[in-house]
């Protein structure tokens, strides 16, 4: 370049591209740089809640910024859930979504306030949870065949709580009602924790509780559990049959946990979630500890895990169309 004026100009174009840069990089603080709000769509006390604290705490101490947790219930989680799909895609809202909020409601709802699929980046399945069929210790059964009996023989007399319309919990019973021929009345409520001490109480009769969820008052003989919905039986329930086992084959329907992600988040810091979270779910800490509670780690890839909830919408709206639960 023989023209100096021309040189000396180039030169000062390149020197402010690379200032700006390194201006705009300075005034990108790595993330996170403040507080992270993690969303369950559900009351505190329940399985949802149990495991966000968990990821929540694990976070916090990886990264030195307080992850909170903020408890967004109601109308099946459609209302915590859409709340996430509208925040801002910087990684400061997350979700701990279920297979309610993100595989059953788009079928069980007639109108959805949020695309399941397209308003969510999914980060990383935290766990799979059996559910349990769990009685008030004053209904006089012991067994499935001896509920589905008792059903049969005083209709209008079982009421099953869940912790709403379109969780995993519900469609147990409903589908429970189709493969038994049961009469019982759903009552749904907002959260497990509302429904288990109705439960307790004796207000309702029975439950498809996730198991994390029962767990404590099983172990403490305020419930009574009958089985399982899982394929196989639980771990920390060694001595409590499948449902398949005692009478209805081919019964299952099991819940699973997951964090979420506005979409259009980058894929750098759904990476870095992943990657972190992860880590801690391959932990023996963390298996052993969800194990005594009923729960299963889990794990994979953000692919992984969108698969997964491709899978189970498509699994679940045969579910809801059989069992014809609707909700306006």
């Amino acid at each position: 370049m023989k023209n100096p004026w021309l040189r000396a100009l180039t030169g000062f174009a390149a020197a402010a591209a690379l200032s700006l840069t390194s201006v705009a990089g300075a005034q990108t603080p790595a993330y996170p740089s403040k507080p992270i709000r993690l969303v369950v769509p559900f009351p505190a006390g329940g399985t949802t809640d149990i495991l966000a604290r968990a990821v929540a705490q694990k976070l916090t101490e990886a990264w030195g910024q307080p992850v909170v947790v903020d408890n967004r219930p109601g109308a099946g989680g459609n209302i915590g859930s859409e709340l996430v799909a509208k925040a801002a895609a910087d990684g400061y809202t997350l979700e701990m979504g279920t297979v309610g909020t993100h595989a059953i409601n788009p079928s069980l709802y007639a109108k959805m306030p949020y695309d399941h699929v397209k308003d969510f980046a999914p980060v990383i399945l935290v766990a799979g949870v059996p559910n349990v069929l769990v009685v008030n210790p004053g209904v006089p059964v012991h067994s499935v065949a001896e509920l589905i009996a008792y059903a049969k023989t005083h209709p209008g007399k079982l009421n099953f709580a869940s912790s709403g319309s379109g969780t995993s919990i519900h469609l147990s019973g409903e589908l429970f009602k189709v493969m038994s021929g049961a009469d019982m009345m759903h009552v749904p409520y907002k959260g497990s924790a509302p429904a288990l001490a109705d439960l307790i109480g004796g207000q309702v009769q029975l439950m498809f509780d996730n198991l994390p969820s029962s767990l404590p008052q099983i172990r403490a003989g305020k419930l009574r559990a009958l089985a399982v919905t899982s394929g196989t039986r639980a771990a920390a329930l060694p001595d409590t049959p499948t449902i398949a086992e005692s009478g209805l084959p081919g019964f299952e329907a099991s819940s699973w946990f997951g964090v979420l992600a506005p979409a259009g988040t980058s894929p750098a810091i759904v990476s870095k979630l992943n990657a972190e979270i992860a880590k801690w779910l391959a932990s023996p800490e963390a298996k052993e500890k969800m194990q005594s509670q009923g729960a299963n780690a889990a794990g994979g890839s953000p692919e992984d895990f969108a698969r997964h909830i491709q899978a189970e919408t498509a699994k679940w709206a045969k579910v809801v169309k059989d069992s014809g639960a609707k909700v306006d």
